[in-house]
């Protein structure tokens, strides 16, 4: 897998942190914060990867 997402990874992501949800820089807690809110697996392991992505660079 490389770094390229779908729209639809970066609009949940982005509207999270717009939403004022705190996220980490690493990976597992955002998993769990993201929890079973999500609809697959896949999909919010996708959405953590990315959200630490954002706040590494944000740094």
């Amino acid at each position: 897998m490389g770094k390229i997402k779908t729209k639809l990874i970066k609009r949940t992501a982005r509207g999270l942190v717009k939403q004022g949800v705190n996220f980490n820089d690493k990976f597992e807690d955002n998993k769990t914060i993201l929890g079973k809110s999500l609809p697959s697996k896949k999909i919010r392991n996708q959405v953590a990867g990315f959200l630490t992505r954002i706040k590494k660079e944000k740094q």
